[in-house]
């Protein structure tokens, strides 16, 4: 521990810089067609994007961009009110349920030295999952914020599988891939 701190001290001294991991918030698809009246409701769509919206605050006062993508529709299409993007924020329109897959997102990130993705969105088992996995395996190093995620009941054949178990079984697959912990946790408010 004295080596490590005495080392932080040299660097300091010296003016040497320190490369801080440089990370980006990716809002998810929270758009109007998952709220109520859309066409593809989910189940509490208003409270995953209020701490979506959490997310966005506190990467913003970190001076860490906030990135958001939305899936190209012929309604519903507008980022929900609850987390709309502020001035300066990048916004990417996909056709894909993965991010990257037809977008220049990418080039973006790499364009900003970013090195960690935070991620949150919906649906937790579609396009928030495809975006785990594909940041994963572009080399990036992934944070789930599972609490400002949404998706919605799902049937095969005769069962129906509740949201929650649809969100719960994703986040047990995505441990894999990434830290999921809760907005809490990562802003540590």
């Amino acid at each position: 521990m004295k080596q490590i701190l005495l080392s932080l001290v040299l660097i300091s001294m010296l003016g040497v810089a320190v490369a801080q991991p440089h990370y980006a918030l990716l809002v998810i698809d929270i758009q109007d067609f998952y709220f109520p009246g859309g066409r593809s409701e989910l189940v509490n769509p208003a409270i995953a994007a209020g701490k979506a919206t959490e997310a966005a605050a506190h990467a913003r006062a970190e001076g860490q961009p906030v990135i958001y993508i939305k899936h190209q529709a012929s309604s519903g299409m507008e980022i929900n009110d609850i987390v709309r993007p502020a001035p300066g924020d990048a916004v990417f329109v996909k056709k894909e349920v993965n991010s990257f897959l037809g977008t220049a997102l990418k080039e973006h990130l790499d364009s900003l030295g970013t090195d960690t993705l935070v991620i949150c969105g919906m649906q937790t088992h579609m396009c928030v999952e495809a975006a785990v996995r594909a940041a994963h395996d572009l080399g990036y190093r992934v944070i789930l914020l599972h609490d400002a995620c949404a998706t919605r009941n799902l049937t095969y054949g005769d069962r129906e599988v509740s949201a929650a178990d649809v969100h719960a079984s994703t986040l047990a697959t995505l441990k894999s891939y990434s830290q999921v912990i809760s907005v809490k946790e990562w802003t540590g408010n």
